[in-house]
């Protein structure tokens, strides 16, 4: 049999077995985390981040991707890409948590940790996940895809609104980009800070899910950027995010009417980038 990779190869340190549950949404919180070199966080529940962040610590990065939205969070699994501290694992088991991955513990975390027996605790280096392809079962057999590994650069960004995004926004959207593939199609993804503030997922109308990521904003919606996986067909996205603060969008382009989008945008003073790839989770 071949070596174990990927979170299977991940070393238990305590905690309860891990379920079918637990294994599919390490895999995806490793699959999101590893995407980034400073200190980040992704949580995941059923599959789909629902809070994630990168900041210049990790217990910063942890507390940031929490609060994105600490009501989704709960129950979910926790993935780090740097060392989890003492002050780290005291945030994480003042939450209730299934999973916690990093590549590395401090002697006094795995102490923290260890308060909370029933919480799987996984070591594993994040950064050594190579699997290049992904796969899903249907019916009689199972279809292999290649997994998008793709990086966007400021390059890749066409900017088409009269309105310009500022080169903050730029590496917003990029990191919104990073983290809106490992969202399940229909996908919006609202940013701010280098930080998840709303997310929409699984959606079978775009509409929808822009309307569950402004739901779940808030009032962090002011100044926020919003990423879209595949194009918008019809501009009643973009006006129905008129007034709420939204600064910029990031979306693939291709529709028919991308230029009812594009003057929507200019309508309504927001800038807008295609990134001429789609995402498309499935």
């Amino acid at each position: 049999m071949d070596e174990a990779t990927g979170i299977l190869a991940a070393k238990q340190l305590q905690g309860k077995p891990l379920s079918y549950n637990n294994i599919a949404d390490a895999d995806a919180a490793v699959a999101c985390v590893r995407a980034f070199s400073q200190p980040a966080c992704v949580i995941v529940k059923h599959a789909n981040p629902c809070g994630v962040a990168v900041a210049k610590t990790i217990t910063q990065a942890f507390s940031r991707a929490f609060q994105a939205d600490s009501l989704s969070a709960f129950g979910g699994v926790v993935a780090l890409n740097q060392p989890c501290t003492e002050e780290t694992a005291a945030a994480i088991t003042h939450v209730f948590t299934e999973v916690v991955i990093a590549p590395a513990y401090s002697t006094e975390a795995l102490k923290q940790l260890a308060t909370k027996p029933n919480l799987r605790v996984l070591e594993a280096d994040v950064f050594a996940f190579k699997t290049f392809y992904e796969y899903k079962s249907v019916e009689g057999g199972f279809l292999i895809q290649e997994k998008d590994t793709r990086i966007l650069t400021k390059e890749n960004l066409n900017i088409v609104t009269t309105k310009e995004p500022t080169p903050s926004e730029m590496e917003g959207m990029l990191f919104a980009w990073q983290v809106l593939k490992h969202i399940k199609s229909n996908a919006i993804l609202l940013t701010k800070e280098n930080t998840t503030v709303g997310v929409g997922a699984g959606q079978v109308s775009r509409v929808d899910a822009v309307d569950i990521a402004v739901r779940k904003a808030g009032d962090n919606i002011k100044g926020s950027l919003l990423a879209s996986d595949a194009f918008f067909p019809f501009r009643d996205s973009i006006d129905r995010i008129a007034d709420t603060g939204i600064r910029a969008v990031i979306q693939p382009g291709g529709s028919i009417k991308d230029n009812e989008v594009i003057a929507a945008c200019n309508e309504h003073g927001i800038a807008m980038v295609f990134t001429g790839i789609r995402c498309f989770k499935h």
